[in-house]
């Protein structure tokens, strides 16, 4: 009886597909929401951009649900027993999209070159590098000066892309004409761009994983309208909805489709946080009681409950909840309007009317806009809406052209990559949306995370960085909002659509359709 029923139990779980082999071929039609301002992720590093650059270039190392290095470029790697010597093995026969070979050459110029020139955030983590050096064709070696916990997980696509030296070496990065058609390493090729219409990848057929990636070709789909999104999935156009690229009042509805399932996974790298920059170079923003007013006058429970359906959770500082080392520390701001009624009173606030830029990322963001109008309203600050496109929103932010602005910021795995470059002083520069816009500079910050980012061993690390949420918080620099929650709705016969912690930007390799 026993071997009847086991015969019958794996029939029934061969005909259902668990444990079949991948299935190649097929087109993946997602949504992009909003439309890239680029795809070349050594220059562009909004979320847009990552979304479908992360299959068109790729970091030395993946990783996994729980933060864990996995194999990218890299194939293997050691870090010695000192903490100071990073040596990586490179894949073999990994071309790029125009059949140059990649090596250990195109490594140093991405690391030493390339992003020391585009990127504020690399700049950062290199500070902590004494040499990059290439033995042989596909080896790397990286020597830093010191223990630097942090630096195993800057490897990824989005911190550390792999760019050809070939196309960029002597040219300038940012007009390079390649960055309109990029050229990476990855599992799916550029093939062509339609503004306003879509972006189409198709499958890279000397990908140096053999048999991979299994699908023929993803479509990204450009629709400006939330609604139309939303009824591009109900009628079979698109197939998968990536976190944030429908309005949170239609996520029910869809989730409940026939056919349809929806996962959180895949946002465990990045862990979005949103907050609102506060210029603290202009009055009254430039005062801290100002500030901690705002935080006192945003109903936070409200935003979470009405427009973000319940998803994501109340921020309580500069450290998403999901992040390592964080901890409930310091001041805490519940929606209090009569508490920041009197601390406006008490600065004298003159009733001076202030700026809102919106994130123009659809109506949800439009509709939070509003509320935090309101909010600020109810306690006597007065605000215009002034709403821009994309390119106007990273315009205005990089050129500190705003008094209150919304954004959401990807944590990348570890403070000392992602939290730091929006508080320290050295991260005050114009052009770039996504360092310390704010403008916001303290010492004492300054210091703690330097000394957190090289601590060891991590309980270490734990408590400067204790300290450092304590002193931001009561400081308030930015108003935060939300760990947010993006649920990514999807057809089910979708396999392994989401096998790491970046999600949709590098899991489609692994990604195949179930016939």
């Amino acid at each position: 009886m026993k071997s009847v029923f086991s015969a019958l139990f794996i029939s029934v779980m061969l005909a259902s597909g668990v444990n079949a082999a991948p299935q190649s071929g097929g087109t993946a039609n997602l949504i992009v929401q909003p439309e890239p301002t680029g795809l070349m992720l050594g220059v562009t590093t909004n979320s847009p951009s990552q979304l479908v650059g992360g299959n068109i270039y790729e970091g030395l190392l993946r990783y996994d649900g729980n933060l864990q290095p996995q194999p990218s470029l890299a194939k293997s790697w050691e870090i010695s027993a000192d903490g100071l010597t990073y040596t990586f093995h490179l894949q073999e026969h990994v071309l790029f999209h125009d059949g140059q070979p990649m090596t250990s050459e195109d490594v140093l110029f991405t690391l030493n070159d390339f992003l020391m020139k585009t990127q504020p955030r690399h700049r950062s983590t290199m500070e902590h590098v004494s040499s990059v050096t290439a033995p042989d064709a596909n080896t790397i070696i990286i020597k830093l000066k010191h223990p630097y916990e942090p630096f195993i997980r800057s490897f990824s696509f989005s911190a550390m892309p792999i760019v050809p030296e070939h196309i960029y070496k002597d040219t300038d990065y940012t007009t390079n004409p390649a960055n309109e058609k990029p050229i990476g390493t990855g599992p799916f090729k550029f093939a062509e761009w339609q503004r306003g219409n879509f972006i189409k990848l198709v499958k890279n057929p000397d990908y140096y994983l053999k048999g991979r990636p299994y699908l023929d070709a993803v479509l990204y789909h450009i629709i400006p309208d939330g609604a139309s999104r939303a009824v591009s999935y109900e009628t079979g156009t698109v197939d998968i909805l990536p976190g944030g690229s429908v309005e949170n009042y239609d996520i029910p509805r869809l989730s409940a489709l026939a056919d349809t399932c929806t996962t959180e996974k895949g946002w465990e790298y990045t862990s979005p946080l949103s907050f609102l920059w506060l210029n603290n170079r202009v009055a009254p923003m430039n005062n801290v009681k100002f500030r901690q007013a705002i935080m006192y006058a945003l109903d936070r429970d409200f935003a979470k409950d009405a427009l973000w359906n319940g998803y994501g959770k109340v921020a309580t500082g500069p450290f998403s909840a999901k992040l390592p080392f964080y901890a409930d520390v310091g001041a805490k701001y519940e929606h209090n309007p009569a508490k920041a009624k009197a601390l406006l009173k008490e600065i004298g606030y003159n009733g001076k009317t202030l700026r809102l830029l919106p994130l123009p990322y659809g109506e949800t963001w439009q509709r939070w806009a509003e509320a935090v109008k309101q909010n600020l309203a109810e306690v006597g600050i007065p605000v215009t809406i002034e709403s821009a496109d994309v390119a106007g929103w990273n315009q205005r932010v990089s050129s500190w052209d705003y008094d209150i602005a919304f954004t959401y910021m990807f944590q990348n795995g570890d403070p000392a990559i992602g939290v730091e470059r929006n508080y320290i002083s050295a991260q005050i520069a114009k052009g770039n949306p996504w360092n310390n816009v704010e403008g916001y500079s303290d010492p004492e910050v300054d210091q703690l995370f330097k000394q957190a980012a090289m601590a060891f061993p991590s309980s270490e690390r734990q408590k400067l960085y204790t300290q450092v949420q304590a002193k931001l918080r009561d400081d308030v620099p930015v108003a935060w909002l939300l760990d947010l929650g993006f649920p990514t709705i999807y057809n089910c016969k979708y396999q392994d659509l989401i096998t790491t912690a970046n999600g949709l930007s590098d899991s489609l390799r692994d990604t195949w359709i179930k016939q």
